[in-house]
């Protein structure tokens, strides 16, 4: 069985090659047979049946859809008081009715309400640099939730449980579209004949995987029996995005704050028009792409966790402690005035020079006993203990 925390950077890298992989992510459709075994361990009817009982997700986090359309949420959710907030409560005996009608059930964000599922996508994260989401979708019988239809992200699909149909179509008549777009009227890639191109069709099955690019225009349908599918959803950075965070930087220029003059003579506004393109141009040659994707890194969220009681008592743990470090992606350590300087959610962190093989060690391994930190590291396991507790105290690692 495929330890979640590696199922991308490892057992998916392993079969397709990670360079391979990562110059292929959203440019073309990728297609991954990684075997039942590999994704057993995600989720499971029991998993999924305990997570509606204990989270109680409510619309629309979790949402019915038939045949292209959403089911109206009064069909299987009634008003309940909890705390004397009113809230929407999935009936069961409801949900299944809907099911053997054949809706399709799709629950987002279930990398936040199930920890395997949630070391994947930060599995994924570390693969792609990006944030990234998982949801989950069930189906009964030979009907689709939705119609044929394209994503403004990329996506990883991961069959866990049951068989489903996919046609993947191609980009359309826009390639790269966004969430945030000035035009979302796209039309399919057709062949001459009119009908839809395929690049890709088949019935997956549990352990294998496909990715899906951002734009490229898919149709699913179920295939008769039940079919339970995760879908890790990532943005990448775009252009918009670096020409974005150049905007914002504007405001450090006294230039860019100051007025338009609206009211002064047509030369006057042509000269000053030049300087801030002038500066732009300069701005844009200072700070580049490389810059942005580093900041990004630096800013990249670390997941929400807890680490009780060692982040608050006094004490440090004992050597059969397991730590886990807490942020997704491995920042890097910089050496400042003879210390170690980490940037981690936006946030610097700077510690005594001799922190600096813990946190490396850390940083590669993610999860080891305070042990086995203090032997990788080449410090005494009392002062690993001890550092542990200081990094502890910081949210940069968690100790089971």
């Amino acid at each position: 069985m495929t330890d979640p925390g590696h199922l991308f950077t490892r057992t998916l890298c392993d079969i397709v090659g990670r360079e391979a992989l990562t110059t292929r992510l959203s440019e073309e459709f990728v297609f991954a047979d990684l075997g039942a075994e590999a994704v057993r361990s995600l989720l499971t009817f029991d998993d999924l049946n305990g997570l509606l009982a204990a989270c109680s997700p409510e619309p629309p986090r979790l949402r019915l859809h038939r045949d292209g359309s959403p089911v109206p949420v009064d069909r299987y959710t009634e008003t309940a008081t909890a705390s004397r907030t009113e809230r929407r409560v999935v009936r069961p005996e409801a949900l299944y009715r809907e099911l053997r009608a054949g809706a399709s059930l799709v629950l987002d964000g279930v990398d936040r309400m199930h920890p395997p599922v949630g070391a994947a996508a930060d599995d994924l994260m570390r693969l792609v640099r990006e944030r990234a989401q998982a949801n989950l979708y069930l189906i009964w019988g030979e009907s689709r939730g939705f119609d044929t239809h394209w994503d403004d992200h990329d996506t990883v699909i991961v069959q866990v449980e049951g068989t489903k149909h996919w046609q993947v179509h191609g980009p359309g008549s826009r390639p790269f579209p966004m969430k945030n777009d000035l035009e979302h009227d796209h039309e399919p890639p057709r062949d001459a004949d009119g009908e839809l191109h395929l690049v890709w069709e088949g019935v997956l099955r549990p352990g294998q995987v496909i990715h899906v690019p951002r734009g490229w225009w898919h149709t699913v349908t179920g295939t008769g029996d039940v079919s339970m599918h995760l879908t890790f959803g990532f943005t990448r950075a775009t252009g918009v995005d670096w020409a974005d965070a150049l905007v914002r930087r504007l405001f450090a220029e006294e230039a860019f704050r100051r007025d338009l003059p609206r009211f002064s003579d047509p030369d006057v506004r042509r000269k000053h028009q030049h300087e801030l393109a002038a500066r732009l141009v300069e701005l844009a040659e200072e700070w580049g792409v490389d810059d942005f994707l580093a900041e990004r890194d630096a800013r990249f969220p670390r997941r929400t966790s807890f680490s009780l009681p060692w982040s608050v008592q006094e004490g440090a743990p004992p050597e059969d402690a397991r730590v886990e470090f807490v942020p997704i992606l491995p920042p890097p350590l910089v050496r400042e005035d003879g210390r170690v300087a980490v940037s981690v959610s936006g946030r610097r962190y700077r510690f005594p020079a001799e922190v600096e093989p813990v946190l490396a060690v850390l940083a590669q391994e993610r999860s080891l006993t305070v042990g086995a930190l203090a032997d990788r590291a080449g410090v005494a396991p009392q002062r690993a203990a001890e550092i542990v507790t200081v990094l502890a105290r910081h949210h940069l690692v968690l100790v089971r």
